[in-house]
């Protein structure tokens, strides 16, 4: 079978601005309304505040919500090459910098991949630590044709909530990860309980525990779990990431991290 020169020239590009970065790391999730976002600016926000250089590219076309969540709504840029600065660690790169804003995507399959390879090539991140790619939900084209060209070493994340109907999507998002050989990093339980602002006690509102469960049948590390707390929405809206504030969802985030960086430096040490 012949290869398309041009789509291999291509892939070479991408392999080559791929090869700067340390760590490349997919969220995911089997549906949405999971969190995935918030969880992907949390996890990118509290890794630069400890010292890593990191860059989030905001891959879910359909929703580009990244920006919104560092209070970048509308800001619009000229070149894709360029990322924009969000502190001095920290870079993202979403779809939203160069369409309308509220204008829907409507595109057809290869026209999503053909922008998602244009973002894999043309953004230079530069030399990183860590390369957060929130993904859109599901297992479609645009969650193939990234996690299939973002390179061999990279990792996936999956975010759940503890709803029976959730954990089964997520059960087909962990098989499709290891259908292309795509290496789990864990699953991380959002919207684990509810922390009350007047007395702070913990109620389980989607229930607990299913996604410990799911990890243990399916031989993944459980990274952790961030409750449903009025700072999360508030944080969120104003375009500060919550893991800045000290909050029990705050301090839950930090350990989710702690536990994503042991497992890292787990696997390196294993090669």
């Amino acid at each position: 079978m012949q290869t398309n020169p041009a789509l291999a020239e291509r892939k070479q590009r991408i392999d080559s601005n791929m090869s700067n970065i340390k760590h490349k790391i997919v969220i995911m999730s089997g549906k949405g309304g999971v969190g995935k976002t918030t969880v992907s600016v949390n996890l990118a926000y509290g890794l630069s505040l400890r010292g890593y250089k990191v860059g989030i590219l905001d891959a879910d076309l359909h929703g580009p919500n990244v920006p919104l969540m560092f209070g970048k709504e509308g800001v619009k840029l000229s070149k894709i090459a360029e990322p924009l600065e969000i502190t001095q660690n920290l870079h993202i790169s979403s779809l939203s910098f160069f369409i309308p804003d509220n204008s829907p995507v409507v595109w057809k399959g290869p026209q999503k991949i053909t922008a998602i390879m244009e973002m894999l090539e043309g953004i230079k991140w530069g030399e990183i630590d860590f390369l957060i790619v929130d993904l859109p939900p599901g297992t479609g084209d645009e969650t193939l044709g990234i996690t299939q060209n973002i390179g061999t070493d990279s990792k996936a994340i999956i975010v759940t909530t503890p709803q029976k109907v959730s954990l089964l999507d997520s059960t087909r998002a962990i098989n499709f990860a290891r259908l292309i050989n795509l290496n789990l990093l864990g699953i991380i339980e959002n919207m684990s309980g509810f922390i009350c602002p007047d007395c702070q006690k913990e109620m389980n509102i989607f229930k607990k525990g299913g996604v410990k469960k799911l990890a243990q049948e399916k031989k993944i590390d459980f990274l952790g779990s961030i409750p449903l707390d009025g700072n999360i929405v508030e944080s969120s809206d104003s375009g500060l990431p919550f893991i800045s504030n000290d909050s029990v969802a705050s301090r839950r985030m930090n350990d989710v991290i702690n536990k994503v960086i042991e497992n890292l430096e787990n696997k390196n040490e294993s090669k």
